[in-house]
């Protein structure tokens, strides 16, 4: 007796172990994409461009996919509109803005810097690149200060290092280098060894 509840007990175990697996299979096949990390009103790198294109018309100057990424070309003038309209969408809200960097293409290439904005939705979990080029004797752009606060120091730092300009930042000055530094150190035509009086002897 005692050994034919103990083979009921296991029965009801492997019944019960079952069931869960059965219904954990079942879940994992049907979850919804909220469940499983990606919400169901996220939006693809396809979709965010047509979104950015039907509000604004002149926004994108031409979109590149590479190694899984998407990186759009927008004019200097409409990156604020932009960058306020990606973060503010509901099916968009890139509410992070992971980096902003700086880029010399060459002392040959015109335009010759690149500025890159790194965006990121913490609610939708999308990533999108932006990216702005400059030509060399007109390095300026709006900032986007007014619309994600860490961009105060993303903005300082890639002015320290290429000379961009970034107008309507409220304290644009160097932040890694002495204020006395003479030119941008991460341009490509800084002399390796630096400007006296820091230069390598």
């Amino acid at each position: 007796m005692a050994e034919e509840n103990k083979q009921g007990a296991q029965t009801d175990a492997a019944s019960d172990a079952t069931g869960k697996s059965t219904t954990a299979a079942t879940t994992m096949g049907t979850e919804t994409p909220a469940a499983s990390g990606t919400p169901s009103n996220a939006v693809n790198a396809e979709q965010i461009t047509a979104l950015l294109r039907a509000a604004q018309p002149d926004s994108i100057v031409e979109v590149i996919q590479a190694f899984g990424e998407v990186t759009l070309i927008v004019p200097r003038e409409h990156i604020v509109e932009i960058c306020d309209y990606l973060k503010h969408t509901p099916k968009l809200e890139f509410n992070f803005l992971a980096d902003l960097c700086g880029a010399d293409r060459g002392v040959e290439e015109e335009p010759r810097f690149e500025v890159n904005y790194h965006l990121f939705s913490t609610k939708h979990f999308h990533r999108l690149r932006l990216k702005v080029l400059l030509n060399e004797d007109d390095p300026l752009v709006p900032t986007v200060t007014g619309i994600w606060k860490t961009a105060n120091w993303h903005e300082r730092e890639t002015f320290d290092l290429f000379g961009v300009v970034f107008e309507g930042h409220p304290d644009l000055r160097r932040i890694l280098l002495p204020d006395e530094w003479q030119g941008h150190a991460l341009r490509k035509d800084f002399p390796l060894r630096g400007y006296e009086p820091y230069s390598i002897n």
